[in-house]
């Protein structure tokens, strides 16, 4: 289906319907792509002996199974006439696939899989670690601009004309979707992601950073749900075929929106608590270590200090 027309002809949405295969050409090939790029960093790693843990390739597939699946299927014909599922393809692409892709880690095994230049030499590697401590990352790593760029993507483009001009042309559509995508990727990357990145806050500032935005993504959702007219000229007048009420299916999708800002939530909370605990490990794995190399110095030292506090209070 071209996606800048109307959806005429589409019959009314069921599962079935949904999920055929309906590839956008510019999807299929970025994710196809990455996902081959990947493979060859994981392949290259292994055939020098090194090893890449299982977990981060199966995470970082799924994220991309999770855009090809609204992108290149019927998901992506019918967002075009139906609200809610639009925002089905909104929350996938920009709240579950960054999470899973982001646990796959791509700029590490980037990292590792590249070759390092020659002396005095600048080749791919040398260009990425440039660009991941470069300023531009960051500023848009940084809370102050990923959270308001979180609620911009929500309030900022629904509740104004932007969202009509850009659902108008295949262009500005695929440019949408891949904002939803960069957005979602910048927003979990510095609370959860494994990948190195500029700003790494402890454990309980990501946390605060993941609540500070959901809040607002859950009122996104109930202003849709508790709205008395379409708030959307998109999808004002959907095709007669599809037997759909557009307000009903606005208040659908401001349900998907509220329910969606939970999901994440866990899935991510639940990924810190994990390397929190990772964390707190290998810290006392090296402070064994260092005790073992030592004589327990630390400890020495620190019963000389209560044997003087002892001998102080006779």
């Amino acid at each position: 289906m071209d996606h800048s027309g109307h959806g005429m002809g589409l019959l009314p949405f069921t599962l079935g319907r949904g999920l055929a295969w309906s590839a956008d050409p510019f999807f299929l090939v970025a994710c196809l792509t990455a996902l081959g790029l990947y493979g060859w960093g994981v392949v290259r790693l292994v055939r020098r002996g090194d090893k890449w843990p299982v977990g981060r390739t199966v995470g970082f597939v799924v994220g991309v199974l999770l855009v090809l699946l609204v992108t290149c299927t019927g998901l992506n014909d019918y967002g075009m006439v139906m609200f809610s599922v639009h925002m089905v393809q909104h929350m996938v692409i920009s709240m579950l696939a960054p999470i899973v892709l982001l646990l796959g880690a791509p700029m590490t095994l980037a990292l590792r899989a590249l070759p390092v230049a020659g002396k005095g030499r600048t080749g791919p590697r040398e260009l990425l670690l440039k660009f991941l401590h470069s300023w531009y990352m960051k500023i848009v790593t940084h809370p102050a601009f990923t959270i308001p760029m979180f609620i911009a993507s929500l309030y900022g483009l629904y509740f104004t004309p932007l969202f009509d001009f850009l659902m108008g042309s295949t262009p500005g559509h695929i440019v949408m979707m891949t904002h939803f995508l960069l957005v979602g990727l910048f927003f979990f990357w510095p609370i959860m992601g494994v990948d190195p990145g500029p700003h790494r806050p402890g454990y309980l500032m990501r946390m605060l950073e993941l609540f500070a935005g959901m809040p607002f993504h859950a009122f996104f959702g109930i202003a849709l749900m508790m709205a008395s007219a379409p708030m959307v000229k998109t999808y004002e007048n959907p095709p007669a075929s599809l037997g759909i009420d557009a307000l009903a299916d606005q208040n659908a999708a401001g349900g998907i929106a509220w329910a969606f800002s939970e999901i994440p939530s866990v899935l991510v909370l639940l990924a810190l608590l994990f390397q929190w605990y990772n964390s707190e490990q290998r810290q006392a794995r090296r402070t064994d270590r260092a005790a073992d190399r030592d004589g327990d110095k630390e400890l020495e030292a620190y019963n000389a200090y209560l044997a003087s506090l002892n001998a102080r209070s006779r």
